[in-house]
This record gives structure tokens, sequence and C-alpha cells, in this order.
């Protein structure tokens, strides 16, 4: 027994010498990751009946973002204009947000509304769904979404949680549809969490049934997403031109010094270039590249603090920083400029390693806000 405690006390010490040597080397958001993932997250496996009563979506509490009402989802760009009054768009976006629920002790979200995991979600208000400001009706439902750490355990305790997770969002996509939506055309939008429900809406949900002929595009976006996930789709493309509409749009980005970096498991990805909206897409060169927007507040990524709110305070949006960064699809991986020394790199995007899921949607939020635009207008061009 003693032998087997001296081991143990060995082992503890190497891993905090290893993290300890992450915090050195600068890679801080791998210092919290690292550590949540050996001694954070709910102490049970997960049980169904712990979680908190369904959201009825009836009520406008259980909605992030709703068009009749002014929300962070409307915030533009410095200098930017709208062309659309929010509920008076031709076409809806439902807006599918990813993990903000970060510093809990349980699987799900509580559904708390005063807690760091709701102003996380407003923080993707502002600087995910607000890209679709100017093409569409911003839908986004509040829902009992995976804790983090379940991305830290067995593929079976994540499949579990996502899985419940999931049925909150198809059952506020069918509410939507039945009761919110109206017969318009709609685009469906997604980040990382909410991509892994967005694929699953896709499959399940409206390749194959009418809701298809009324989809503009998928902007499913973060996540790491397989060709195969594609597979089978009878209505559904990948997009691989900037106009093209009833398809389907994917990418992960990373910083270009990653690129020689082994990502064999990511090979078979998808990955649309959005400076240039093709499938692979080669380098693009900067001069594609319509502007990033630094993100507004804070997205509260300390792991086991806390659950209460902080009084987030999220400042107007800035103004696009446009011509900035090049961008290729290697290997199913999207390569963007390094961005270590910038503003937008220091905006707390990066995952450390290069791994920039957090700028998924700023480094490219005017790229993305002008093509739901275009999308949209071929779309209603054709049905017109």
């Amino acid at each position: 027994m003693k032998i087997l405690k001296y081991l143990l006390i060995g082992l503890i010490v190497l891993i905090l010498l290893a993290l300890g040597g992450l915090y050195a080397s600068g890679n801080g958001a791998l210092l919290r990751i690292g550590w949540a993932m050996l001694f954070g997250g709910p102490g049970a496996p997960f049980d169904a009946a712990q979680a908190v009563e369904a959201p009825d979506y009836a009520d406008p509490d259980n909605w992030a973002a709703l068009p009749e009402r002014d929300g962070l989802e409307d915030r533009l760009p410095e200098g930017v204009g709208c062309g659309v009054v929010q509920g008076q768009a031709p076409v809806d976006v439902f807006f599918v947000h990813p993990t903000g629920f970060l510093a809990g002790d349980t699987w799900t979200f509580d559904m708390n509304l005063d807690s760091r995991a709701e102003e996380n979600t407003r923080w993707m208000m502002a600087n995910q769904a607000s890209t679709y400001n100017d093409c569409c009706n911003v839908y986004a439902p509040r829902y009992r979404q995976a804790s983090i750490f379940a991305y830290f355990r067995g593929e079976d305790v994540r499949e579990q949680v996502l899985g419940f997770a999931y049925q909150d969002v198809a059952r506020a996509f069918d509410y939507f549809i039945e009761h919110r939506n109206d017969g318009r055309p709609f685009v469906l939008a997604s980040h990382s969490q909410g991509t892994h429900h967005g694929i699953r809406l896709l499959r399940e949900k409206i390749d194959g049934t009418p809701l298809a002929r009324r989809l503009v595009a998928a902007y499913l976006i973060g996540g790491g997403l397989k060709r195969a996930q594609f597979d089978g789709l009878v209505d559904t493309a990948l997009c691989d031109a900037p106009d093209q509409t009833g398809c389907a749009v994917h990418w992960d980005t990373w910083s270009e010094v990653a690129i020689d970096n082994d990502f064999s498991d990511s090979a078979d990805n998808v990955c649309v270039n959005p400076l240039s909206w093709r499938l692979d897409g080669g380098l693009a060169s900067a001069e594609q590249h319509l502007g990033w927007v630094a993100a507004s507040g804070a997205f509260q990524a300390d792991f086991g603090a806390d659950e209460g709110a902080t009084g987030i305070d999220f400042a107007p949006l800035q103004a696009p920083v446009v011509h900035s960064i090049s961008a290729q699809c290697r290997g199913g991986i999207l390569f963007i400029t390094d961005q270590s020394d910038t503003p937008l790199g220091r905006t707390g995007g990066s995952f450390g390693g290069g791994n920039y899921h957090g700028l998924d949607y700023p480094a490219f939020h005017m790229n993305i806000r002008a093509n739901a635009q275009a999308r949209v207008a071929a779309f209603l061009a054709r049905e017109n």
C-alpha cells in the first residue's frame, strides 16, 4: 500500500509539473482545460432525472434571441449599416449557441438566468448570432446545454449528455417551425456544441423533408464535422460557391504556425474557406478578407468557478479590421494568418497551441455577414 501511495504522489507531481509547463509556455487556456480534465466537473454518472425541468418554448424567457425583443444579437459593428428590421425580414435564422456552461457540478445547465453560463450565452448572441442580423430575423433557443466536462469524459458519457441536450434543441426547432417561422425560408446556424446539435437537426428534421426546400444554407461552424456526417443526405450538399443555396458550410480555424502538425485525424473534416466559400478552398489572400470584429464583453472560461453572474458589460461592437487575414483549407483544417501578436489574438479566442476555435466567428465576422446576405438574395431571386 505504501508503494501505491508513493506512485500516486509521484503521478500527481508529474501532472502538476506538466500543467505548470503549460502555464509557463503561455498556454493558459490549455492549463485550465488540463486542470479541469483531471480534477473538475460532475463526480457521478449522468442521470437525466437530475436535470431541471424541460424548457417550455412558448415562454419567451427560454429564448436567448427573439426578433421582437431588443438584444445583443441586434448589435452592428461600428460603421456598418443594416438593411432589415428585426421581425420584418423575409428570412429567419435559427441559431444554436455553443457551450457556455463551464462552472457547475451538474452535467447539464440548470437554465439559471443569473449565472456565468447565461452571461456566456449573451456573449454568443453579441459576437456570433449578430452576424446574421442583416439577412434574417434572429431566433436562438436557450437549452439545457451539456457541461464542458462532458467533453473531458468517455465517449459514452459525452454522447449521453449531448443527446439529452439535443432533445431541447429539437423541441425548440419544432416550436420555431410551427409557431414562429410562418413558412418563411430559414438559415440554420451554429457553433461548437451547437454544431453537434445542428448537424442532427439537418439530418433528422430538415433533409429529406419539405423543410429542405426552405433551407437557404446551414452555417455549421466549428466542432470538427466529418464528410461522413453528410453521407446519405438527399437535399443538402456541401457548399462550394458563395451564392449556392440549400447547402452546408463548416470549418475549424487554426493558426498557420501549426500547419505542419499532425492533423491526420482531421483529414476527412469538412473545410469550406470563408474567404472564397470554396470547399477545400486553397489559399485566399487577405484582399478577400472583409474584416474581423473584436469580441464584445468577456467570455468567462474559469472552469469550476462560482456559478453566479458577474455583471459582464457588453460594449458596442468595434469597427471591422479589413484585409488582415489570409486563409486556406489543408487536410480538413482552415489555417489562417497567425494572430498571436494582434488585437484579435488577444481577445481570448485562442485555445492554445494554435487552436483558434474561439475565433471561428470573430475572425470572419464581415465575410459571414456578407455571405449570409448573398445566399439569402440568391435564394429569394430563385424563388421569385
